[in-house]
């Protein structure tokens, strides 16, 4: 999966000691099993299950937990390749957690979470101020990526609307993965109503984050509009892995993402999806690019997920 870029944050939801039988049964059998998480995937893969492997590693250390029909259903499956007692597994998850939004209002994701390895994500983190983004609710998201002729990236262009929750809110958070990171790093530049804080890089993970300062502190209550870039280097521009991801910790009313490819150089094959906290495909949607390289896709009440794109080029 490619570039990523995470706005929102809040404290994981604790759970409750009952919670914590199911991720230490999971690990153990994995560990009795002797087989890897690869190995684990691939078996089920052939029994017709896909579950990524993020999903798999999710769920032994206690992060998610299969809540989903498909997620249940591929736990079945899963403790016949571990060799464990049939529901064995299954009846260790406990009722279902209530759905809805007030639910999902209150059990936001923490933003290491959102990547396998959360290791890197999280010492970035310490090295810039984010403290008052919790108190920042997206309203709304506007990205716009553009794919030069070279089918290098570009820019993007993002657009938040936000609403402060409480007083002083100052600033949010950028985060965005290269997924090459080989790749030059982007320069991030502010537009209305903000201005460039910190920025952090980790050169061997490919990440950057950095403070969006808002022009002034907010009340509760009040809202603001933010802009703000990403300028990749060129021409000739980097390629990353053929798809672009926006990452929510919380859900957002409304999400907009827009692709604009050089007429030139048009892809042969565009596609939506979007992964719930498991990492599972939750739908999949092709997308048509026009004439003159425009495609965009639409999400409302979006979240907690990730919500991207992904594109073929021709031979």
């Amino acid at each position: 999966m490619r570039a990523a870029l995470t706005t929102g944050l809040a404290a994981t939801r604790p759970e409750s000691p009952a919670a914590d039988a199911f991720p230490v049964a999971l690990r153990s059998a994995i560990q009795a099993s002797g087989l890897s998480l690869d190995r684990i995937q691939y078996r089920l893969r052939a029994r017709g299950v896909s579950i990524s492997v993020t999903a798999l590693s999710y769920w032994q250390s206690g992060r998610r937990r299969p809540e989903r029909a498909e997620s249940l259903a591929a736990l079945g499956h899963l403790e016949d390749v571990l060799g464990v007692p049939t529901g064995s597994l299954i009846a260790l998850l406990g009722p279902p957690r209530p759905r809805g939004r007030v639910n999902r209002e209150s059990s936001r994701l923490s933003i290491e979470s959102l990547w396998a390895n959360s290791e890197p994500v999280s010492h970035l983190l310490r090295r810039i101020d984010y403290t008052t983004d919790a108190a920042l609710t997206k309203l709304s998201q506007h990205d716009r990526m553009e794919v030069a002729v070279d089918r290098g990236e570009k820019r993007i262009k993002v657009r938040q609307v936000l609403r402060a929750e409480r007083d002083g809110a100052d600033r949010t958070l950028m985060v965005y993965d290269l997924e090459v990171p080989s790749r030059p790093f982007p320069e991030v530049t502010s537009g209305d109503n903000c201005r460039i804080g910190r920025v952090a890089h980790d050169a061997t993970a490919g990440l950057i984050a950095a403070e969006i300062m808002l022009d002034q502190p907010l009340s509760r209550g009040e809202t603001t509009i933010v802009d703000y870039a990403l300028h990749h280097p060129g021409p000739p521009y980097s390629q990353g892995d053929h798809s672009y991801c926006r990452k929510f910790t919380s859900p957002v009313r409304e999400f907009v993402m827009e692709l604009r490819f050089d007429p030139r150089a048009l892809p042969a094959h565009l596609e939506q999806y979007t992964l719930d906290g498991d990492e599972a495909v939750t739908s999949r949607r092709k997308l048509e690019v026009t004439p003159d390289g425009k495609a965009h896709a639409v999400a409302l009440d979006f979240g907690p997920g990730i919500m991207g794109v992904r594109w073929e080029w021709p031979d």
